[in-house]
């Protein structure tokens, strides 16, 4: 039985993103975000910071690849998706990242780019 996995996530690029393709020429788009959180501990103000994996693919991969650089803030939607892996030396590992359907790009850096979004939206 399947279970509901659905995540909205909004952060800032760490990094410039990497494409690279599959075998059979699917594009495939990898980056990191930074989503920020604050809460009151008391009376004092605590921030925290998660850095979260994201992954696109196909015809969205190839538009972060091209649109997005680090500091983009960007509003995601996707799945979680947890990688488990052994090392050299026997030990288990594990990484929960986002698997994306949804980019949202929500800082516009120069007319060229506005031009294209708007002409995306008509």
């Amino acid at each position: 039985m399947r279970n509901f996995n659905l995540v909205v996530m909004e952060g800032r690029l760490v990094g410039d993103p990497e494409i690279r393709y599959t075998q059979n020429g699917t594009a495939l788009c990898s980056f990191s975000i930074a989503n920020n959180n604050s809460y009151y501990k008391g009376d004092e103000l605590q921030e925290e910071v998660c850095f979260i994996d994201v992954t696109v693919w196909s015809k969205l991969a190839q538009h972060c690849s091209e649109y997005l650089k680090k500091g983009r803030r960007v509003l995601l939607n996707g799945r979680l998706k947890q990688d488990r892996w052994q090392d050299s030396e026997g030990g288990s590992h594990s990484k929960i990242g986002l698997v994306c359907y949804g980019v949202r790009f929500l800082d516009r850096h120069n007319e060229e780019e506005e031009e294209k979004e708007e002409k995306e939206e008509d």
